[in-house]
């Protein structure tokens, strides 16, 4: 008898975030607030708050910050159940501020984390018996050779399980240099049915013109791959062809964080079998919605609160089919 499992697993860093007050220098703050930042993590709020079952896994340490990391995710009806808590490691940290209209400062705590400690070993294939997708980044691979080695492993469980693999570069270059990114993120950007990426990181990964990777990789196996322009744009492609979305002009109070809800937008569609074109409009919903409000996981809105959205940009009439 297989096990009923949630409906999506994700696996990655999730972090502590002491966020600026707005529109203050890093270095000049003085008062911050605690929140939760991490790509997989956000992604599985999003889709939680969306109606689905999402199951995260990932390492955290016995410290202060990886209870309220594990504590605010299941508040978020995710399921961390299968998340193990290091001993010997601490939860990463993440300071940054928050401004509309000029870079943001991010500084990263996270070298010897307990994520980065992550195993092939403690991948559990009960942790991905039943599920429907499998949602990476490329952080996780970046974090460790071991943590790259789990990524694959994560990959041949889900692929065991009958389900699909989606996949976010998410590059930071903090974490590592071109090179590495294209040795380390590259496979699994060939491995994944959906792949949601920025232009220069299709660039940065496969050294080609961005439209022309997508089409490679729609050859190699991939389903669907979303193109995140520079713009703020994005396109679709499938082998039936090509749907553009614009963005929504919305006014922004913090951009970070947008492309993980643009994440959970398109996947919660298309696990409710919406077709591509619909899941790039939601996208762009979710992702409008998230820039809106402070912190990675403020804006990240509830079914209801999409739907309404999707009804005033609709209006607008800003997807096209090419």
């Amino acid at each position: 008898m297989v096990t009923k499992g949630p409906e999506v697993v994700t696996c990655g860093e999730a972090m502590l975030l002491l966020l600026a007050e707005p529109g203050v220098p890093l270095d000049r703050a003085l008062h911050f607030r605690r929140s939760v930042a991490g790509a997989e993590s956000n992604v599985a709020v999003g889709l939680a708050r969306l109606g689905h079952g999402v199951r995260w896994l990932g390492r955290v340490g016995a410290d202060p910050a990886g209870e309220a990391v594990l504590r605010e995710l299941r508040a978020d009806c995710v399921d961390v159940a299968h998340a193990i808590v290091d001993d010997h490691a601490p939860t990463g940290l993440l300071m940054r501020d928050s401004h509309a209209y000029r870079a943001i400062d991010v500084q990263y705590y996270r070298m010897g984390s307990a994520a980065s400690r992550l195993t092939p070993e403690q991948i559990r294939p009960e942790a991905l018996a039943g599920t429907q997708l499998l949602h990476l980044s490329g952080i996780t691979p970046m974090l460790s050779p071991t943590a790259a080695a789990a990524s694959r492993r994560l990959v041949e469980l889900a692929r065991e399980a009958g389900a699909k693999v989606s996949f976010d570069p998410n590059v930071r270059h903090k974490l590592g240099g071109a090179a590495q990114w294209a040795q380390t993120a590259g496979p699994l950007l060939r491995d994944a049915d959906i792949v949601l990426a920025g232009e220069e990181e299709l660039e940065l990964l496969t050294a080609q013109p961005a439209d022309e990777a997508a089409r490679e990789l729609l050859r190699g196996g991939a389903d669907e791959v979303v193109i995140k322009r520079a713009d703020h744009a994005s396109t679709v492609l499938t082998a039936d062809g090509g749907w553009d979305q614009s963005p929504h002009a919305v006014p922004v109070v913090d951009p970070i964080g947008a492309g993980d809800g643009f994440a959970a937008g398109y996947l919660s569609a298309r696990l409710r079998g919406l077709r591509v074109d619909q899941a790039l409009a939601e996208a762009a919903c979710v992702a409008a919605l998230v820039v809106q409000a402070a912190t990675d996981t403020d804006g990240l809105p509830t079914a209801a609160a999409r739907d309404r959205a999707l009804a005033e940009f609709s209006k607008t009439g800003d997807g096209a089919y090419r």
